[in-house]
């Protein structure tokens, strides 16, 4: 069975001005992705839209401020996005599973093999899991999230062979599309020069959180492609190679899936500021990190918690898993503050 194909919709591709299910486009990407899965491509889908098809039913037209009214929205809303999307597929004879994320979720090592593993299975049933985040019990995610973010860490998760990010505009634009001298970035390389916007009043993501997630998502080695949605024929002439939107390439690093989900899924609780001997120990032998190296520790974090290397020049050039807490590491120099296996180098 072939890597997977991630393909994200953002609310505006979802769901129209009036609050309804865009129910002829989400047919037009439900016809691809039978088509592709039909061919031996497995298809995973992070759809946004449950909090704008929730919205009419609370009697509300724009997106409220409050975070109960955004988990009331949630709810109501995701039954909805589910029922569009298995209707949708359903004519091509494809089910449709619900999978809801939270970062709690990717953090925990255990819940993330978990999910790793109920995708794997879906993929073989050739179903098509329809990814969302679980926005009615994650606070956090709905103040400071997007599921840009989200479909580049499912991206990694899966192991996906290429992440589509599906918008309104043909991709990223060197300014505001339709203003004059816009022009359409066809290499990701090139997408941080451009003048980048915000969310819709509906949406979180605008193309600046886009590029940020094709830009983890490259860095995992996973190509990835910005583009718009609402065109006739779409992921066929992306997954066939064909220039469209702005396209991200993927850095050769070849790493693990622990690795992978060490440097992109566990969230950062402190850092460890190392000398020189320490720093070139790391990076040219591939030894652990002792205590003895460790000049100063950040953060108040347990064994086990994520942590960011930082050499004598400030730089960040590492991340890895603490083998000691953070009182242990200042305390005792030959502690081992983390271990070699545990341990992901920045190019």
């Amino acid at each position: 069975m072939s890597r997977p194909v991630v393909v994200k919709l953002g609310t505006g591709l979802v769901v129209d001005d009036d609050g309804a299910v865009r129910a002829e486009l989400l047919h037009a990407r439900a016809r691809e992705i039978a088509a592709l899965v039909g061919t031996g491509d497995p298809v995973c889908v992070v759809s946004s839209g449950a909090i704008a098809l929730g919205l009419p039913k609370l009697g509300l037209r724009r997106r409220p401020r409050t975070v109960s009214r955004l988990q009331a929205a949630s709810a109501l809303g995701q039954a909805t996005l589910q029922a569009a999307w298995e209707e949708a597929l359903a004519r091509h004879g494809i089910a449709a599973a619900q999978i809801l994320l939270t970062a709690g979720d990717i953090a925990d090592r255990t819940a993330y093999v978990n999910a790793r593993q109920a995708f794997a299975e879906l993929f073989r049933l050739k179903a098509l899991p329809v990814v969302n985040e679980n926005d009615a019990t994650a606070t956090d995610e709905i103040t400071f999230g997007d599921n840009d973010a989200l479909a580049a860490q499912v991206a990694v998760l899966v192991r996906a062979r290429l992440l589509v990010l599906l918008t309104e505009v043909e991709g990223v634009y060197s300014r505001a599309p339709g203003t004059p001298g816009a022009e359409l970035i066809s290499e990701g390389e090139l997408a941080s020069e451009a003048e980048i916007g915000v969310g819709t009043e509906l949406g979180r993501g605008g193309m600046g959180s886009k590029v940020l997630a094709a830009q983890m998502a490259s860095a995992a080695g996973i190509p990835t492609v910005i583009a718009a949605g609402d065109r006739e024929d779409v992921l066929g002439p992306i997954v066939a190679g064909e220039e469209r939107g702005t396209r991200f390439a993927p850095e050769a690093r070849g790493e693990s899936a622990f690795k992978l989900w060490v440097r992109f899924g566990k969230p950062v609780a402190g850092r460890l500021h190392v000398d020189e001997g320490a720093r070139r120990a790391l990076v040219e032998k591939g030894a652990s990190l002792l205590g003895v190296g460790v000049v100063r520790c950040e953060g108040d974090f347990e064994p086990g918690a994520a942590v960011e290397l930082v050499g004598p020049d400030g730089a960040v050039f590492g991340k890895g898993i603490a083998g000691a807490g953070a009182e242990e590491i200042a305390g005792q120099r030959g502690v081992e503050a983390v271990h070699r296996d545990k341990l992901v180098l920045y190019p």
